[in-house]
């Protein structure tokens, strides 16, 4: 018998660690996934990663069991519907019939596996680690296992967005529907007893949109690696070249109003863009279309982390054009690898990426003039690309890396671990 995981100071964690999904290459949550439990192994601790798909893709170090959904959003065949052969277990038949409801059925569905398997293994981990899924059967696990969550930024931010631009008062209601997963998640996390979050812009917009109390929450930012992102001296930037990362078509990246801006620079300039994702069917695509920008623009997805740099060493900017981030991965990751980066002001990207002028060039969330008079302010002056360039790659190794990430979500580790009901929980499930 060891003392219990949460008063060791310096004892190695088993945590079992939860996605319900894990995109690997594209999307806060498997990049966040991927590189956090890498950094907790590099810290000595044991993670074995529960996940859904699209499965992340981890360090050889770290251990993946799969909870397969019936992948109703899969990239081929988004939204179809599972054939009664397909439903083997209780929690398909609750993914179908909550989708069949018209509300996104992951985060529940997710959530009931989950509990269902680790209720068999409640004696092999100190801790769960939820990311985000925050369903109902997340309050099951923390019964049995002292458990904390990651939350990167409140849906209802998502939710509003979406609203704003739907077309009609149906697609409103739809929209409305569709997220009302929403109302779950804030009541499971205003019960639990610690949420870790990227920001203290999400902090306080958790608080407001999601009644999470204040006190049970705890600022961790996130991380990037710069022995990866790097700049490349070797590749030579092409001129007029842009990126950006799209991990969904949806309102709240505000990719459109980067195409808008692309298709006002082309009157005057060469511009292209590259985007890391997939074009998928939906406004966007209907857009470029429609704008003539369909040769000039470039998807990438499925790549290696490595061609990522390099995409970022041959652009001149990289954008961000979101209407809201909790944080932004892409945006530190643009400005480590040295990349001059555009972007808005939504949500916690300010508190991410500094100073108009300094390590950013900034303007205003859904605004496409001032996106564009900002895209145009980099690419007609090198030396200011050079400068926001390098002051913004030593902004990020100044206050961002996943080893420092790592460091601070063991901390709240063991702070959870210490609540004498999760003392309690360790003895009786044989840890201590």
């Amino acid at each position: 018998m060891r003392s219990p995981a949460g008063l060791a100071p310096d004892a190695p964690l088993t945590i079992a660690y939860l996605t319900y999904r894990g995109k690997p290459h594209v999307g806060g949550q498997g990049v966040y996934t991927r590189h956090l439990t890498k950094a907790l192994a590099d810290l000595g601790h044991h993670v074995e990663v529960f996940g859904g798909q699209p499965y992340p893709v981890l360090d050889p170090r770290v251990p993946l069991t799969e909870l397969p959904s019936l992948d109703i959003f899969n990239d081929h065949y988004p939204g179809r519907l599972p054939a009664i052969w397909e439903l083997r277990t209780r929690e398909d038949w609750l993914e179908t019939g909550v989708f069949l409801t018209g509300t996104f059925p992951e985060p529940l569905a997710f959530s009931a596996r989950a509990h269902r398997h680790l209720k068999r293994r409640v004696g092999e981990f100190d801790l769960v680690h939820d990311n985000q899924c925050l369903g109902w059967g997340i309050r099951r696990i923390e019964a049995m296992i002292p458990t904390i969550v990651t939350l990167h930024h409140p849906i209802t931010k998502d939710r509003a967005l979406e609203r704003q631009h739907a077309r009609n008062r149906f697609k409103r209601w739809s929209v409305g529907r569709w997220y009302s997963f929403v109302e779950m998640q804030g009541k499971v996390a205003s019960s639990l007893p610690r949420i870790v979050v990227v920001s203290e812009n999400s902090i306080r917009d958790i608080h407001a949109d999601m009644g999470v109390g204040y006190d049970r929450m705890r600022l961790v930012p996130v991380g990037v690696d710069p022995q990866l992102f790097r700049p490349l001296p070797d590749v030579a930037r092409r001129p007029g070249r842009l990126i950006t990362t799209a991990s969904a078509d949806v309102a709240l990246k505000g990719l459109s109003y980067l195409i808008e801006a692309m298709a006002k620079l082309r009157t005057e300039r060469d511009v292209t863009l590259t985007v890391i994702g997939k074009p998928k069917p939906g406004k966007t695509m209907e857009l470029i279309e429609r704008l003539g920008l369909r040769p000039h623009i470039e998807f990438v997805s499925g790549v290696t982390d490595e061609r990522i740099v390099e995409l970022y060493s041959e652009a001149e900017l990289a954008v961000v054009p979101s209407l809201y981030e909790g944080f932004s991965l892409p945006a530190i990751e643009a400005m480590c690898s040295g990349t001059p980066l555009v972007a808005t002001d939504g949500g916690a990207l300010p508190e991410v990426t500094g100073t108009d002028g300094e390590t950013v060039l900034g303007c205003r969330a859904g605004d496409v003039e001032s996106l564009t008079a900002a895209i145009a302010r980099g690419l007609d002056d090198p030396e200011l690309r050079a400068r926001v360039g390098a002051a913004g790659r030593q902004r990020v190794l100044e206050r961002w890396t996943w080893r420092r990430c790592a460091e601070l979500t063991v901390e709240q580790y063991r702070e959870v671990l210490a609540m004498p009901a999760n003392v309690e929980k360790l003895r009786r499930n044989g840890r201590c």
